[in-house]
């Protein structure tokens, strides 16, 4: 069945179909990189229980707000079951271990050796159950000098650089648009889960995988590196420009400015003999190779927007779509989601939440031909499933007003 054909409105499938059915995760983490990283276990069917504390993950209480439920933790905590558990009670701790036993992975994102001091870390859990994977997310990771300092995306940006390459030359630096290292340590999680668990399948040991947000960007800095470990360059900002390839930038036409991206010899003569009608550039001496025209950037954008200002983006675009030659348009956001390959690429989905109400989301980045991601439930209420849990344990109702009464669980 084609993928834009196919149906993905939540419960709609057999959770069985998918990938990850058999696994059983614990989420005791809140805000976005570890929340990211179950959300998308959870999507590939992953049975995730999130383990909220006294008010709910910090996220609840971030807005905008559709009758007072959060929409920032919305989209990124569908597919989960939540529970209030109190780690602070022994009995509160108690009731994790059992969960902790018959659980496959768990992700958490303390500060580190927060989780020791709770009593719910790797070591405690290994010994209950040595098979499992658990997934620590922090700032600096488990180790090294910074391991007990708190960490965010927008210090992690910083700090690794990525902010000095961002922006215009001789401009105050800039972070990125969106949480890049939070949803990086996220994916980093999970592809890191996915080989814990392929291990254990393999040898039947568990083990702990040590993510730090301050570092899972670093290695996405490949041309940086070739330069600098090469020749020592340190990486400065270049603005809409790449920083090897040319033309490969933002274009200003006649309407706005469009993306135009020549990163080899065969699309540059493309450009130069079928969509400006220039060959004559292909031997001007500036622009003979992609180096050369890289080195003369600034020359090259001004020859080629003396062109392009001459006629509007959706012009250009038709006519570089006709030769082959790689151009987009700069959206934004609103324009993005209603792009039509995006609309029937899946990638805006709508959930039935039981507060928000029918509600849209992102939808997923792979697809998978055999055992498609599900949106199989909304994000949870606070505590919602608490009870459900709770008897899945065998803990009975009179003991869960009890443990109410304590503050153990909500």
């Amino acid at each position: 069945m084609p993928y834009a054909d196919r149906n993905f409105s939540y419960y709609n499938e057999v959770a069985s179909m998918l990938p990850l059915t058999k696994i059983k995760v614990l989420d005791i983490s809140q805000i976005m990189a570890g929340p990211y990283c179950t959300m998308v276990l959870g999507d590939m069917g992953a049975d995730v229980i999130k383990v909220e504390k006294k008010g709910g993950d910090d996220s609840r209480q971030m807005g905008p707000y559709v009758n007072d439920e959060s929409t920032c933790f919305a989209q990124i905590n569908r597919n989960k079951k939540s529970i209030s558990l109190n780690l602070k009670e022994e009995e509160g701790r108690e009731i994790f271990y059992r969960l902790a036993k018959e659980a496959d992975v768990i992700v958490e994102n303390y500060r580190t050796g927060v989780a020791k001091k709770l009593q719910v870390d790797y070591e405690t859990v290994k010994a209950l159950n040595p098979g499992i994977i658990y997934c620590s997310i922090s700032g600096y990771g488990q180790t090294g000098p910074y391991s007990q300092k708190g960490g965010f995306d927008l210090v992690a940006q910083g700090m690794t650089g990525l902010m000095s390459m961002t922006g215009e030359p001789g401009r105050r630096p800039l972070k990125t648009g969106i949480a890049v290292y939070d949803i990086g340590a996220g994916i980093t999680a999970v592809y890191s889960i996915l080989a814990a668990y392929i291990h254990k399948m393999n040898t039947g040991e568990g083990q702990h995988v040590d993510v730090a947000i301050a570092e899972c960007g670093l290695p996405w800095f490949a041309w940086e590196a070739a330069a600098y470990f090469a020749e020592g360059t340190v990486p400065e900002p270049t603005g809409w420009r790449h920083r090897v390839s040319a033309p490969y930038q933002a274009i200003k036409v006649q309407d706005g400015y469009i993306m135009l991206g020549c990163a080899n010899q065969r699309t540059w003569e493309r450009l130069c003999h079928e969509v400006i009608q220039r060959p004559d550039l292909l031997e001007d001496p500036r622009f003979v190779t992609n180096y050369l025209r890289g080195q003369n950037v600034e020359e090259l954008e001004v020859v080629l927007e003396e062109i392009f200002v001459q006629d509007v983006c959706e012009s250009w675009l038709a006519k570089c779509d006709e030769a082959g030659v790689p151009a987009g348009p700069i959206n934004n956001f609103a324009q993005a989601l209603d792009d039509p390959h995006y609309q029937a690429r899946g990638m805006v989905q709508a959930i039935d939440h039981p507060t928000i109400g029918n509600m849209k989301t992102i939808g997923f980045a792979s697809k998978l031909s055999e055992t498609p991601q599900q949106i199989r439930r909304p994000a949870p209420l606070y505590a919602q499933h608490t009870d459900e849990v709770m008897a899945e344990l065998g803990i009975d109702e009179t003991r869960c007003e009890e443990l109410r009464r304590k503050g153990v669980i909500k």
